[in-house]
């Protein structure tokens, strides 16, 4: 039987690896430092403190980037008191105005919730982006292991990054370590939301919860188990897990090339 204690890992040698990880990628690159979204959550609140503590607070910057429609306020509070606890250079910029400027193309279909809130997404990744060309800076992303192996981001959104120094660790695992690294409790047992619209929450679109999500990847694909062993224990879960993985197979590969020099 899988129980979350098989996920567990020391996170002080975790925490050295991913460290190294960061300032080897920005010495490699001979980038000025790291700029990452800052959206309240657990993810990018953990990706934060590591990026400071791997390179220092005068080498990471912060973009706090709210649609101020769907996302609440405590969401941008929290994010910013990060910012400042952790004294890093940050802009906030509402992007409301943009996406409203999308809506006024003749293309806009409206109530199309899904295209909407992917839109957000790239919205903000082509605001790191620009941050990142002007100051010679990478961008961090926030993708943890579950949400890359089931797909669950938005393609050149958050999905968009030079590097993701947490893509190896599941979610329930971002979050222990958000714990150990002593990140306030409210940020660390936030709920999952991408925040693309109003109410939105991860685990209800989803329809599985992260740590059962987590251990069904664990079994699949850090532990091979066999897929009927794993559906005695989870059942029809572990299809709707691999279902995820598979239709979202696109996300994680260069788009394809039609060949011909062959």
């Amino acid at each position: 039987m899988l129980t979350l204690e098989s996920l567990k890992l020391d996170m002080g040698k975790v925490k050295e690896i991913i460290s190294g990880f960061i300032r080897g990628m920005v010495a490699g690159s001979r980038a000025g430092g790291i700029v990452l979204g800052i959206s309240g959550g657990v993810d990018s609140a953990v990706l934060t403190k590591l990026c400071v503590d791997a390179l220092g607070s005068e080498r990471v910057f912060g973009l706090i980037l709210p649609d101020t429609r769907v996302t609440p306020e405590e969401d941008i509070k929290d994010a910013i008191d990060l910012a400042e606890s952790l004294k890093i250079k940050y802009w906030r910029r509402d992007i409301d105005d943009i996406i409203d400027s999308y809506k006024r193309s003749e293309f806009y279909i409206h109530d199309h919730k899904l295209a909407l809130g992917n839109l957000r997404a790239r919205v903000r990744m082509s605001l790191l982006y620009y941050v990142a060309n002007s100051r010679n800076l990478l961008v961090a992303g926030s993708g943890d292991r579950s949400e890359i192996l089931i797909g669950y981001f938005t393609k050149y959104g958050d999905g968009g990054a030079d590097l993701l120094p947490i893509g190896d660790l599941y979610k329930t695992q971002v979050r222990w370590m958000a714990e150990w690294l002593g990140l306030p409790e409210r940020i660390v047992k936030k709920p999952s939301s991408p925040r693309l619209w109003e109410g939105h929450m991860a685990e209800e679109e989803l329809g599985i919860p992260y740590e059962r999500i987590d251990l069904i990847l664990h079994g699949l694909f850090d532990l091979r188990m066999d897929i009927d062993t794993l559906r005695e224990e989870f059942g029809s879960d572990v299809d709707r897990v691999m279902e995820m993985h598979s239709k979202s197979a696109h996300k994680r590969t260069m788009p394809p090339i039609a060949r011909v020099r062959i």
